[in-house]
């Protein structure tokens, strides 16, 4: 019998799944979330963190053997019985900005429409230009996209940003005009990464496809996530990447309005600790220069920091 895998059934996460699908040999079994079906704001469905409860429940029943999330997507605290047991190796994890008539960021007209939902996104796009006009959006990449330069002024944005990883997996990657350099542009915490899940005990049935480099890196910037105690209303980047035996992490925190950023980087030798030790030392420099008096750090808000 094949293994059987979960997936949101948006066309996005059924891509990205399919991925995982193909290299273990699995088949894969779509389940519909209330994220999916809803109109709402995600903030009051409890954060992106809604998409992952569906498919946990499926997982538990014994429905399916493992189920894929976007790594960025899941709250931080472990789940009871649970346990991520593969993250494969990781998409562009830089941001997009996809604009009408190719323009640039820079090139936008003052009072130009942006469309995002991230506060991540928003703060850094009030840094980079105040004089931008910011639209909460929400909706599939194609939904997204579908605002740029559209015929109807109530609808018409001038520009949308959007993960690259999530507009290469459909596709769609054409359509970006710009792709933000992470020095200057961290992303979310995990963005690009996909995370597999399994019941304890399970972990073999996915082992194999597990990337070090890249879980180690996704682990260190969602650990900073933790040490922050931070929910989907705090604006918070991270990167973090190996090279030459070296586990390299920066996060940083932004005021929501733009108007203030506190950053930190550390480096160590890479081992099974050095993500979770990492994070640690980042986290605790970043709370120590303010991070809690620029931004929303609200532990009872679901750790889910960005739509895709």
């Amino acid at each position: 019998m094949a293994l059987r895998i979960g997936t949101r059934a948006s066309a996005l996460a059924m891509t990205q799944a399919g991925t995982v699908a193909d290299m273990l040999g699995a088949e894969l079994v779509p389940i519909v979330s209330e994220g999916d079906t809803s109109t709402a704001s995600l903030s009051s469905l409890g954060g992106t963190g809604v998409f992952a409860t569906a498919l946990r429940e499926a997982l538990r029943r014994g429905e399916v053997d493992a189920v894929v999330h976007s790594y960025k997507d899941l709250p931080t605290a472990a789940e009871p019985g649970l346990v991520i047991a593969a993250v494969p190796p990781r998409a562009d994890p830089r941001d997009a900005l996809c604009a009408r008539d190719g323009m640039t960021l820079e090139e936008l007209p003052p009072g130009a429409a942006v469309g995002t939902g991230s506060p991540r996104r928003r703060a850094q796009l009030a840094m980079r230009r105040p004089d931008l006009h910011l639209v909460d959006i929400r909706g599939n990449i194609d939904t997204r996209l579908g605002r740029v330069g559209h015929e109807d002024p109530e609808r018409a944005l001038d520009a949308v940003i959007l993960a690259a990883a999530g507009l290469e997996r459909i596709g769609r990657l054409d359509a970006a005009t710009e792709l933000f350099d992470l020095d200057r542009w961290p992303t979310a915490p995990a963005q690009g990464a996909l995370a597999v899940e399994v019941r304890e005990g399970d972990e073999h049935l996915v082992r194999r496809i597990d990337h070090a480099a890249t879980r180690a890196s996704a682990d260190a910037e969602r650990g900073v996530l933790a040490r922050l105690e931070a929910g989907c209303a705090a604006p918070i980047a991270a990167m973090a990447f190996v090279e030459d035996g070296l586990l390299f992490l920066t996060a940083r925190v932004y005021r929501p309005d733009g108007g203030e950023m506190i950053d930190s980087s550390r480096a160590m030798p890479i081992d099974a600790e050095a993500p979770a030790e990492l994070a640690t030392l980042v986290g605790v420099d970043l709370i120590e220069r303010g991070a809690a008096r620029i931004a929303p750090l609200d532990p009872t808000v679901p750790n889910a920091p960005d739509a895709p």
